[in-house]
């Protein structure tokens, strides 16, 4: 007896004698069929299912995109291999870029949603998406492949040639060649309808290069995954979006213009804070913060955020920073094992900070500061008077502005209504019975020793060089010396005259090696 045909008697009467429940017919027939070796499959009929369709859960997303909720009708005793169908059909992925989850499993193509736990509606599945490349399916497999299931839905079954068939009217140097033609279609039924005159287009759109979906002309991103449409597609000039692409274009411009209202109104509100903050002497904290300094927990707009680096404090510790600074510039106290802010407190910061009596004193110990770090700085020698000045070279007065007397910047002293040679000589004969004039000739005399101040070679009054440059002048005689020569610059002539006096750069030659070469 021919071995297939027993095979499949003993499987009919397999089939046969499970339904009666005859145990001992099924077990002879099963071993009869192990002993034949025979090849059968046994498969669970589909009136044992649940008659009713459920929506199954699926999410789908590929290397690229997150998850995207889809929902499927199915029948519970659908396999995986009619569920891949089922989205090749509904949704262009070729079954061979599916791969699918369930329960955590990766299920084979033979096994039913039923046997995975999808029983009721809401059930859940995940479908991963792999490209094209990595399925190794080419465009000419997935267009054959489409066009044999668009052939099949009009009830036509059609031939294709196995690859490696010569074709003596389309070769082409080892690309693979797919044949619609063949064979006459064989009907399934008896009087099949004829083929519509034109089969619908495979394709009216562009291909995701991420998970193959066939998205609509007028789409910018992928339907599925939403990776970006390809730069070099372009929509046919000919092509008319339908109801649908229609109401998406509609819902996409309205859309983006209440996003481009929502960003003006967004800007304006934002430009009107940073006024609001630009008009405030304090930037407050939005949010509760913890001061670095104090390490106590610091409510919303109770601390201080500094305008130049933006580091937060409370404001006990920026006040306490402030008045015992030794420094007329705040810096930041921000310090850290690795960083030490160089950022400075504004001003307007510090005013903020301070009552207006420390105010004053910040700006008076300010002053006192800057003055002693200045190298040409002069303090007013009226008793008790905290006026005082930068001089220049050429200055030999400083009237100050708080008590309004001139004091000479050469003498170092007030001599209103006397020259300098003239208090020079009152000075002299007050040092005998007063200590503070002797105090001050002592000082003059130790100058001219040290070298810090000499005697003008024409009246014999001491002058002294306020800065750096070898020129000075008498406030006298007005006579113009060279302080590294200890003479006059210019000869008998006065200015201008090189026939006398220290005559330097005659010649190019200075007048002493010592000259800075600046008179």
């Amino acid at each position: 007896m021919d071995p297939i045909k027993k095979a499949e008697e003993l499987t009919l009467k397999l089939t046969k004698a499970i339904e009666v429940r005859d145990k001992e017919t099924a077990l002879q027939c099963v071993q009869s069929l192990i002993e034949d070796q025979a090849h059968v499959a046994v498969q669970v009929k589909e009136e044992m299912y649940p008659k009713h369709k459920i929506r199954l859960s699926v999410g789908v997303e590929d290397a690229e995109s997150t998850t995207i909720p889809v929902t499927l009708e199915v029948h519970p005793y659908m396999t995986i291999s009619s569920l891949k169908d089922l989205v090749f059909r509904d949704y262009g992925f070729h079954p061979r870029v599916q791969k699918w989850i369930i329960g955590q499993r990766l299920p084979k193509d033979n096994e039913t949603l039923h046997y995975h736990g999808i029983r009721r509606n809401g059930d859940m599945a995940f479908l991963y998406l792999i490209s094209a490349k990595q399925a190794n399916l080419s465009k000419q497999n997935y267009d054959r492949e489409m066009r044999q299931r668009l052939l099949e839905e009009y009830g036509y079954e059609i031939f294709i040639e196995p690859r490696g068939t010569e074709h003596p009217a389309k070769q082409d140097d080892g690309e693979i060649q797919q044949f619609i033609e063949g064979p006459p279609a064989v009907p399934k039924k008896p009087k099949p309808p004829a083929l519509p005159p034109e089969l619908p287009e495979l394709q009216v759109g562009w291909t995701c290069p991420g998970c193959t979906y066939v998205n609509k002309p007028t789409r910018p991103g992928c339907e599925i995954c939403c990776t970006d449409r390809p730069e070099n597609y372009k929509v046919p000039n000919n092509y008319i979006p339908d109801e649908e692409e229609n109401a998406w274009i509609n819902k996409e411009a309205y859309a983006l213009e209440e996003y481009q209202k929502s960003i003006a109104l967004e800007r304006t509100q934002n430009y009107q804070l940073l006024l609001d903050i630009d008009g405030r002497s304090l930037v407050p904290t939005e949010d509760e913060i913890e001061c670095p300094i104090c390490y106590t927990p610091i409510e919303p707009h109770e601390g201080v955020v500094l305008r130049e680096c933006l580091h937060t404090f409370c404001k006990e510790c920026l006040r306490g920073t402030i008045l015992n600074s030794q420094d007329p510039e705040i810096a930041c106290p921000y310090l850290d094992d690795e960083y030490s802010c160089p950022g400075k407190l504004l001003d307007r910061e510090i005013k903020a900070l301070l009552s207006p009596e420390e105010y004053q004193r910040f700006l008076e110990r300010g002053l006192t500061i800057a003055e002693s770090r200045s190298e040409n700085s002069y303090h007013c020698k009226t008793t008790d008077c905290r006026g005082w000045c930068i001089y220049e070279d050429d200055v030999n007065e400083f009237l100050c502005p708080l008590c309004n007397h001139t004091n000479c910047l050469i003498c170092k002293a007030i001599h209103e209504n006397m020259n300098c040679k003239e208090y020079q000589d009152d000075l002299k004969v007050r040092a005998e019975n007063d200590i503070a004039a002797k105090q001050t000739t002592d000082m003059l005399q130790t100058m001219l020793q040290n070298g810090e101040a000499m005697l003008c070679p024409r009246c014999q009054i001491i002058v002294q060089k306020k800065d750096g440059c070898d020129w000075i002048c008498c406030t006298v005689c007005r006579t113009e010396i060279c302080w590294v020569t200890k003479g006059p610059r210019w000869g008998p002539g006065g200015t201008g005259d090189t026939s006398g006096g220290c005559r330097c750069r005659v010649n190019g030659v200075v007048c002493n090696p010592n000259c800075q070469n600046c008179h």
